[in-house]
């Protein structure tokens, strides 16, 4: 399925199969997501279908003004923009509820308060949510797919190094990665540092401007750059509310929300803590992360990438393939007041897969130290634990940890 042009070629999206699953099933699907991850690309190449936009101006008064005439017809429809006209879902509703036909209604809308709060109530028990992400490295690269978890889940532990053999990319930079991104213009179409400086710059602005104005939820754009600015200099650390407020001269509770918001529009990553009942005291605050690392270094202001990128290009593909699952997958981390951790616990159906992330080139011993800690914990819960770093050999540095390099595994 096509879903985003570039210069002179098409990629497809690892949504896509979600999304033909969800239009068999449900008679509204609900595609969300932050802006210009190629949501409307996405919709527009469903076929046999009536497509509307709410950004023609048009459509727009129609959708306020009469619901239920635009809506008038046998024919399958895609609303495009749908938290313009709130109003609308209801209508959506009526309709649903006179015919049930799966994949009736298919909706795109970034996400904000408003929307994800008029959906609950307007459509609930007749709606499937999925969310667009920016593209994976192996979108990108036209594969139309996130990293091969899948296929570690379902191999057993010792055929690891096979699967990764089998599904090898070309050795890629992380550090180029990390700067580009994955919001498909600047990341595809995009080769000039300075135009994507340039495109990201205009991103905010629009973001501050458009969707946090419209929401009234923030009473100073100034400290609210400031706090994504703090955020995105924390990639990777535990998010520490009271802290972040004393350095961008904001209460407390204001940080809180405006977190929230952010988690809502896509943009912040509150990533949890994996706690069950053990022996060891565990943290259990979320560590933090951005939803796209291009633009988390242009918001603080880096130009060097660092290893927190490298974590948080992992978790941005982890998160992408979760939410192209039937069954999702929960994503998140481990570590202890002892000082033993883990970056992150995939826990799924086939067991938990722990990942331990490294910028190094070559992996150690000492460098799974997280990892073996994790396996004393958890026992044969527990796979085989990944090391992914940034050189070229995949070795078992013990009987149950795997290093691997990141670029063969995302």
């Amino acid at each position: 399925m096509i879903i985003i042009r570039g210069m002179n070629d098409v990629l497809d999206r690892l949504l896509a199969p979600a999304l033909d699953c969800a239009l068999r099933s449900a008679p509204v699907v609900v595609v969300s997501g932050a802006r210009q991850t190629g949501k409307s690309t996405l919709v527009e190449t469903l076929t046999g279908r009536r497509y509307v936009t709410l950004d023609d101006l048009d459509d727009l008064d129609r959708a306020q003004r009469e619901p239920d005439a635009l809506l008038r017809g046998s024919d399958p429809i895609t609303i495009d923009e749908v938290q313009r006209a709130p109003k609308l879902l209801h209508a959506i509703k009526r309709a649903v509820d006179r015919r049930r036909t799966p994949g009736r209604f298919v909706l795109t809308g970034s996400v904000d308060l408003r929307l994800m709060k008029a959906v609950s109530e307007s459509l609930a028990g007749r709606v499937v949510h999925l969310g667009l992400r920016p593209m994976t490295r192996r979108e990108l690269l036209g594969a139309g797919r996130a990293g091969l978890w899948s296929e570690l889940l379902a191999a057993r532990d010792d055929d690891w190094p096979d699967v990764l053999a089998g599904h090898a990319t070309a050795r890629a930079d992380w550090r180029r990665l990390a700067r580009a991104g994955g919001y498909p213009t600047v990341a595809h179409a995009l080769d000039d540092d300075g135009a994507r400086t340039q495109w990201f710059a205009g991103y905010t602005q629009t973001y501050l401007e458009r969707d946090l104005r419209e929401l009234s939820a923030v009473a100073s754009l100034v400290a609210f750059r400031r706090l994504m600015r703090a955020v995105c200099l924390r990639l990777g650390n535990l998010v520490n509310q009271t802290e972040l407020g004393r350095d961008v001269g904001l209460p407390q509770p204001t940080v809180r929300r405006h977190l929230g918001l952010l988690e809502l529009s896509y943009q912040h990553i509150a990533l949890p803590a994996y706690t069950v009942n053990r022996t060891k005291r565990l943290i259990k605050s979320p560590k933090s992360y951005w939803g796209d690392t291009g633009l988390a270094m242009f918001l603080a202001g880096e130009t060097e990438p660092r290893g927190a990128h490298l974590e948080n290009i992992v978790v941005n593909d982890l998160f992408a393939w979760a939410g192209a699952q039937v069954d999702p997958p929960t994503i998140q981390y481990w570590r202890t007041a002892a000082g033993d951790e883990v970056d992150f616990i995939v826990e799924s159906r086939q067991g938990l897969l722990p990942i331990e992330v490294k910028t190094s080139t070559r992996a150690r011993i000492d460098d799974a130290r997280g990892l073996v800690a994790f396996h004393g914990e958890h026992g044969r819960r527990s796979r085989a634990g990944l090391l992914l770093h940034d050189g070229g050999k995949v070795e078992w540095l013990t009987d149950r940890v795997l290093a691997a390099p990141w670029w063969m595994v995302i």
